[in-house]
């Protein structure tokens, strides 16, 4: 019953996140509000662990999620419930492209999902910042406004955010370069959660 209850959750995830890997984090945390399979801060470090690996962000988390469930077999029914909609929606489309290509009902669609995927996305990257940069259950236990950040993870942010926009000879680095370093100083000075 469990493989069937991933394949769903990851299916309609699948299935409505329109926009790419991002897109799949609000259903993920749907996933994990609605299951209890992981919680939100092994949520944000599928994130990290995610980006920092090859291949799409929504795969790879579906995988890391169906592995954590139920082992491999999980991994798989995860992955595939992910994928399934994907793979039927492009035979679909398709088989019937040629026919309605050029039907302004359809480009109007198409011109229609670009504000939800960029949507979507927004809330996932909202949501991503509130998890690593903000640390809402320690202040709201405190009251303490310099308990609401993790300021070791803002000062990284800062930092990143300087030499791949201002700082010229950074600025073209390749991202993989930042995203090795981001987890070397993780693991050298500890960052919240370790």
């Amino acid at each position: 019953m469990i493989y069937l209850q991933l394949f769903y959750e990851f299916f309609k995830a699948g299935l409505f996140a329109v926009g790419g890997g991002m897109a799949t984090i609000p259903f993920l945390y749907a996933i994990s509000a609605s299951t209890g399979w992981f919680t939100h801060a092994q949520l944000a470090d599928m994130i990290a662990i995610s980006e920092a690996t090859p291949g799409p962000l929504g795969v790879n988390m579906a995988t890391y999620v169906g592995f954590i469930t139920c082992g491999i077999p999980g991994a798989i029914v995860a992955t595939v419930g992910l994928v399934a909609p994907s793979v039927i929606i492009i035979l679909i489309i398709a088989r019937v492209l040629q026919q309605f290509r050029h039907n302004p009902y359809v480009e109007q669609a198409f011109y229609g999902l670009r504000p939800a995927s960029t949507g979507l996305i927004a809330a996932a990257g909202v949501t991503v910042v509130k998890v690593s940069l903000l640390d809402q259950d320690l202040f709201a236990a405190t009251g303490v406004w310099t308990d609401l950040f993790h300021w070791d993870a803002l000062a990284l942010a800062a930092v990143i955010l300087v030499l791949t926009n201002w700082v010229k000879p950074t600025k073209k680095l390749h991202p993989i370069l930042f995203i090795a370093a981001a987890a070397v100083v993780g693991v050298v000075f500890r960052f919240a959660g370790a």
